[in-house]
């Protein structure tokens, strides 16, 4: 590891108790704070996510969350109506900047989520966490308002694997989450961004950042968005102004190995463009399944559309200067 890398650990790299609520409101003052929640059929969970942070980050004794927004990207489960009936704000995903027609993707969401929202920081967190805890929120919203040096903030957990085995029911783990980072992004980063290797959690969903960098910054749409942003961060504002925190233990819903595989091609094709600027060859992933007569190929389009940065949205520049 990079010198560089060992005193950033020292330096930005925190626990949430490192930071009293008390010490966090007492440097907040006028900052606005944005929550945003991008959902995709996650009824399940929405719910709860919505409710501990209106009840324990907005309340008159801790008003440290001013807005909560969930955008829908599309859900045909509850997630709208779930969410809305726990006290979030939500706004449909293709009601965005109507103009721009939208394309699948998480980064798809998390763009547009800066045409709603008015925070001065904005906080990100996925909508399918189980168990679900403010120290999420807290603790990475913590270091950008007692910190002014601070831009970024990933938060950094521990991601117990859950088989339904009984093991677990004893409080053993027998596995880890994040397969994705250690298989790719992890020896990405530690290959081309060495910089970036103290970060535990690089493609986690939850992290925080100043809206005046992330309104610099272009989102890819889809998977590699947590990677491209961390990137792109790095060489915006430097390593010192990114940090982590960690909050504890994070769960939820694992998606099976196809899935992932996808996942790790558009994280691949996001490192890609940024290492050469240069054309892919060939956009697609084949993946295989098994059929009555063999395996059968499943060929998928691999994510190759990335948002401009939101500062150049004619919209978004309007709302500023009203």
């Amino acid at each position: 590891m990079l010198e560089e890398v060992e005193r950033w650990l020292d330096r930005r790299s925190w626990s949430v108790a490192d930071r009293p609520m008390e010490r966090i409101l007492a440097a907040k003052r006028n900052t606005k704070v944005s929550v945003v929640l991008p959902a995709l059929n996650e009824e399940a969970t929405v719910g709860d996510i919505v409710t501990v942070i209106r009840r324990e980050l907005m309340s008159e004794a801790v008003p440290l969350v001013d807005e909560l927004v969930v955008v829908d990207s599309g859900s045909t489960d509850r997630t709208a109506e779930v969410a809305a009936a726990a006290g979030a704000r939500v706004v449909a995903r293709d009601a965005i900047l109507p103009r721009i027609p939208a394309v699948p993707g998480k980064g798809e969401v998390l763009w547009r989520s800066l045409m709603v929202t008015s925070g001065d920081v904005v906080c990100f967190v996925d909508a399918d966490l189980r168990d679900f805890s403010a120290d999420f929120v807290t603790g990475i919203v913590g270091p950008l308002l007692t910190d002014p040096d601070i831009d970024f903030v990933k938060a950094t957990y521990d991601r117990p694997f859950d088989t339904g085995l009984d093991e677990l029911a004893s409080g053993k783990t027998p596995g880890q989450g994040g397969r994705v980072t250690e298989l790719v992004a992890r020896p990405l980063l530690n290959l081309h961004w060495p910089q970036l290797a103290g970060f535990v959690q690089p493609l986690g969903g939850e992290y925080a950042a100043r809206r005046s960098l992330l309104e610099r910054l272009p989102f890819p749409v889809g998977y590699g968005v947590e990677l491209g942003l961390l990137v792109d961060a790095l060489h915006t504002v430097g390593l010192d102004a990114l940090a982590q925190v960690d909050v504890g233990v994070r769960k939820h819903r694992h998606q099976d190995e196809r899935a992932l595989g996808r996942m790790a091609a558009a994280i691949y094709r996001t490192a890609q463009l940024r290492l050469s600027r240069g054309h892919l060859v060939r956009p697609r992933l084949t993946q295989f399944e098994r059929g009555e007569e063999g395996f059968v190929p499943r060929t998928y389009a691999v994510d190759t559309e990335e948002r401009p940065p939101m500062a150049d949205i004619t919209e978004y520049a309007r709302r500023r200067v009203a």
